[in-house]
Formats: structure tokens, sequence, C-alpha cells
């Protein structure tokens, strides 16, 4: 079992968490241009980076959304910063 750290609430079971985004990820506009095709893989492809990587999370207990940086290889969380707060 892995602990993650909410910004808000501290470090909480990873249970109480699920993945969001990717960050950084734009979304397409102007929204009424954009074809099928584009807003496909906007919804629904992902990079999947093996390595260090930022990702959007949720935890569900507090209903925050927040910014995590992790590595998908080894699971070691390096921290995490409320949205917009990031450096």
């Amino acid at each position: 079992m892995q602990r993650f750290p909410c910004p808000f609430c501290g470090p909480r079971d990873e249970t109480e968490f699920h993945f969001a985004a990717e960050a950084g990820k734009t979304r397409p506009e102007p929204a009424g241009e954009v074809g099928a095709e584009r807003w496909a893989e906007y919804l629904h492809l992902k990079k999947n980076p093996k390595g260090p990587t930022r990702e959007i999370w949720v935890h569900t207990t507090c209903g925050e959304f927040f910014l995590m940086e992790r590595n998908t290889v080894t699971h070691e969380v390096v921290g995490s910063s409320a949205l917009g707060a990031e450096s």
C-alpha cells in the first residue's frame, strides 16, 4: 500500500486518489472548428511515459484536483502541489 501526498490533506492512502489527466495537455481550440479525430485524440490518447512524469490527480475525499510528480517505473512520488501553484 502506498501513501500519496495530498497538498490539502497531507499523506493519505492511495485508494483515496484517482488519476485525472496528463499535466500540460491543452484542450484543442476553437472547439467548434476541431474535427472528430482531434477530439478523440485529446480525450482518449495518453502518452504513458516511462520514468518521471507530471500528472493531474484528484483526492476523492476532499474533492481537490492537484499536480503530482511521480516516477512511473519506481512508483516514487517526488511531490505534489495545488494547481496553479506549480513552478
